[in-house]
């Protein structure tokens, strides 16, 4: 029992620390509260059942185990105090009393007694943990274990004790949660007093300690900010940074390259008239906007990052309605995340969606050839890949 309390305790002690310390997947990323956000309080309605040391005695009571029996149940209730540190770890303290049973015959008076239980608890939301946080997910499944000090108010006894469980929440709105905690609960000899003495009973494990299963229902009151901030996608902003990068690097080619047209041009009329230079014929050159546009996504998605990327795909469209041109949009996905398969069908959705853009600026679909390319490694740093492309055919 001392050793089950010594790893409860520590698994409390650490979770703060794991928290600073977690490095979660994409999906979990959320920014750094203030101290003083996520912190709850709850409220609960409490059903015990209770086991006790003083029923395996040499010759075995032969109690009914049924937890409805009125010698072993009894009504209480908890209050508690907790703060979530991440979205998937937090600590409370909880006190639960007042009424409870001292299980040593079939008379339901005779085993009553006055208790109070303080523990500290390191919770564990799995939901959060193993599916993303979701700040409008309905149903959160939350284990825990817990240390703490439990005191027989009748025999004026102290004891340590220790608990694990399950809570439940189901989110009524953004700061009201209804809970449903299960629990089991251990404390080792010195509840049950001085009336009681361990050498006269039999060591059988579990049962050589007083022990109770706890069904509560009530509320959850969560406090200020109950919320978590998504981090910013930091490569979604180099995406951004990069593709205002490449259309300026293309726009500056196409003018480099109108202007030796037009240069060309104009020394070809000069030699065909033998005229200087400025008497020469003004040449009007229609601009093409020739250079792929990129618009770019966040990791797994085929929401644009950014509608500022569709500055450059709309240019693209008005040229490709003004020469009745034909557009191709060709999607890409990162080779380093996600299965083949998987970044096939992303890469289609993502060219998808841009084409679904055109159409809204007045392309005529007829007019939009989709390409999906899959995952690739072309550009560098990987996260680069995660686009769709635009350009003219």
């Amino acid at each position: 029992m001392k050793k089950l309390f010594m790893v409860l305790a520590l698994t409390s002690m650490s979770v703060a620390g794991m928290a600073q310390d977690e490095t979660p997947e994409l999906k979990y990323s959320v920014a750094t509260n203030s101290f003083w956000s996520n912190w709850f309080i709850s409220a609960d309605l409490d059903y015990s059942a209770f086991y006790s040391f003083g029923e395996k005695s040499p010759v075995d009571m032969n109690l009914d185990k049924s937890p409805f029996k009125d010698f072993r149940r009894n009504l209480g209730f908890s209050v508690a105090l907790g703060k979530w540190f991440t979205p998937g770890m937090g600590l409370r303290t909880k006190f639960t009393g007042m009424w409870g049973r001292y299980v040593g015959s079939t008379n339901a008076s005779d085993n009553a007694i006055k208790y109070w239980n303080l523990q500290e608890q390191a919770l564990f939301n799995l939901s959060n943990m193993l599916c993303g946080y979701n700040e409008t997910r309905v149903w959160n499944f939350i284990p825990y274990a817990g240390v703490g000090v439990v005191r027989n108010m009748d025999y004026c006894n102290y004891s340590l004790a220790g608990s694990v469980g399950i809570l439940n929440t189901w989110r009524l709105s953004k700061h009201i949660a209804l809970n449903l905690d299960l629990s089991f609960n251990m404390a080792d000899d010195d509840l049950r007093g001085n009336n009681f003495s361990a050498g006269n009973y039999a060591n059988d494990g579990i049962s050589t300690y007083d022990r109770w299963f706890s069904a509560e229902v009530g509320l959850t009151f969560n406090l200020g900010k109950a919320t978590w901030n998504k981090v910013p996608d930091v490569d979604a902003i180099k995406n951004l940074s990069q593709s205002q990068i490449e259309a300026l690097n293309a726009q500056l080619i196409q003018e480099q390259q109108e202007n030796a047209n037009l240069q060309r041009m104009l020394n070809e009329e000069r030699r065909k008239n033998s005229q200087p230079a400025t008497n020469a014929q003004t040449i009007t050159v229609e601009k093409v906007v020739g250079a792929p546009a990129s618009v770019f996504f966040n990791i797994g998605k085929s929401k644009i990052a950014s509608r500022k990327d569709l500055v450059n795909v709309n240019a693209i469209a008005q040229n490709a309605k003004d020469n009745n041109s034909k557009i191709v949009v060709t999607g890409y996905a990162d080779s380093k995340t996600g299965s083949a398969a998987f970044n096939q069908k992303l890469s289609e959705k993502r060219a998808q969606t841009v084409a679904d853009e055109l159409v809204k600026m007045g392309v005529s679909r007829d007019n939009i050839e989709v390409v999906a390319a899959g995952g690739v490694n072309t550009l560098s740093p990987i996260s680069y890949n995660r686009r769709a492309t635009v350009e003219i055919k």
